[in-house]
């Protein structure tokens, strides 16, 4: 990993500001290595140089990945001036980290939301042309037909003419999971208008390998570390 300035790392935690940061290296409150640092222009590798402050180590990653089960209401955007966002949903610290949504979720949906600084990995959870399939469980206004499931398997043909690509549609208790592989604006509530149905509620439960926790409830997150590489294990492109 690249050198970075003390200050930015100090930064980078989500803890501090950088006029913080250099406040408490000027306090003598930051060691390196187990020695006083005296400089926030002090360049070293996070990674391989243990930083502390007040003797507690500093937790330093310079990309972060949060699962969030977004609830009802607010909308998956960084800031808005009229409605409430899911950043409002979190610790002030992560205001720090310039976190942003990895794809959206419409503000009456709820489920798993994805929120991370690295732009990469935002571009190929949704980029069109990386296929990463996202799960749904719908609540709709009627029963699934066999009819139904042949349509999605073959591309529903939205009522203004719009194809959708293959999907999955499986009956549930109550009414189906949906898998897709594309992002079309509303498109789930507008495939399942497509087979003469209303959705009722809907709800994301997984993005690529990865499912949202099971014991997160809605407006809860949690950090993810190597598990965040499932979103790429996805079985259900295979």
């Amino acid at each position: 990993m690249p050198t970075l300035r003390l200050d930015k790392i100090i930064a980078g935690s989500g803890l501090y500001t950088r006029s913080e940061a250099i406040a408490l290296i000027r306090r003598g409150r930051v060691a390196v290595g187990g020695k006083l640092a005296y400089s926030g222009a002090s360049k070293l590798d996070p990674e391989s140089e243990q930083v502390t402050i007040e003797g507690e180590p500093l937790d330093y990653r310079k990309y972060r990945y949060v699962m969030l089960n977004k609830p009802r209401g607010c909308i998956s955007s960084t800031n808005d001036t009229r409605e409430k966002t899911v950043m409002e949903l979190m610790d002030k610290k992560y205001s720090k980290l310039g976190l942003f949504p990895a794809g959206r979720l419409d503000k009456d949906a709820e489920g798993l939301l994805l929120l991370t600084n690295d732009g990469e990995f935002a571009h190929k959870v949704t980029s069109p042309a990386n296929k990463i399939h996202k799960r749904y469980y719908v609540e709709i206004d009627g029963a699934i037909a066999i009819n139904d499931i042949e349509r999605f398997a073959n591309g529903v043909i939205l009522h203004d003419g719009t194809k959708c690509l293959p999907a999955i549609l499986e009956p549930a208790p109550g009414g189906a999971f949906v898998t897709l592989s594309e992002g079309k604006y509303h498109q789930v509530k507008r495939m399942i208008a497509a087979i003469g149905r209303k959705v009722i509620s809907l709800k994301r439960v997984s993005i690529g390998g990865l499912e949202l926790c099971e014991g997160l409830k809605p407006g809860e997150y949690c950090e993810l570390s190597d598990e965040i590489n499932l979103v790429f294990d996805d079985k259900s492109a295979k």
